[in-house]
């Protein structure tokens, strides 16, 4: 599994608006979408491309275009949801399908409620949307599902990660081919499993319920 902690100006900046506590759920929504935004730009150096004869005004030349099939981008409900505008605005053309799984709180075990994804992944790039990589079991779960469907490459896309979630990640998909672009990877997990520092629950923060 590569790895890539993106360093830009102005990722840091929006992920410190981000993280403060005053920071209002429409605040943070607009800063996700425009943090995931230039995640995605690095993160789609990964697709696939080919080339194609067109004219200009002024001549005739060889152009690029996105090989298909179509990328998929999966946000993983409910807060990844919060990522996806961010997403395509970079990649318009991208298909879109869901995954709705969640961390049980007490046993710490992943449940898939909800699934929408064409029914043959074959030979597609997946981009995958999940605010935070705390344990790393949601993601984990999230990239076998696909691969078992026959995606042929799968890119994460988080805005934070913490050690402990890499680490599990990378012991549970070391035979796949994964990439995961993250804003940055802070210091560790607490007893109750959140990112320190981190910036609380995504999704309690970008719609501002409980779960």
């Amino acid at each position: 599994m590569r790895v890539h902690a993106v360093e830009h100006p102005l990722i840091n900046h929006k992920l410190t608006q981000l993280r403060r506590v005053e920071t209002t759920s429409n605040a943070f929504r607009d800063l996700t979408r425009e943090l995931v935004t230039l995640l995605a730009y690095e993160a789609s150096e990964t697709l696939d491309t080919e080339p194609v004869e067109i004219q200009t005004p002024v001549a005739a030349m060889t152009g690029t275009r996105l090989a298909g099939p179509k990328p998929l981008v999966v946000p993983i409900l409910r807060a990844g949801l919060g990522m996806l505008d961010g997403m395509t605005a970079m990649i318009p053309t991208a298909e879109v399908g869901f995954l709705g799984m969640a961390r049980n709180e007490e046993t710490l075990d992943i449940v898939t409620y909800a699934e929408r994804l064409p029914e043959d992944l074959t030979g597609r790039h997946v981009f995958v949307l999940d605010p935070m990589l705390a344990t790393g079991g949601t993601l984990a779960e999230a990239v076998q599902f696909l691969k078992r469907a026959g995606a042929a490459k799968v890119t994460c896309i988080c805005l934070l990660a913490a050690p402990e979630g890499i680490e599990r990640l990378e012991r549970e998909v070391s035979d796949l081919d994964i990439s995961l672009y993250v804003a940055a990877i802070d210091e560790r997990l607490d007893e109750n499993a959140y990112i320190v520092p981190g910036l609380g629950d995504a999704g309690d923060r970008l719609y501002g319920l409980a779960e």
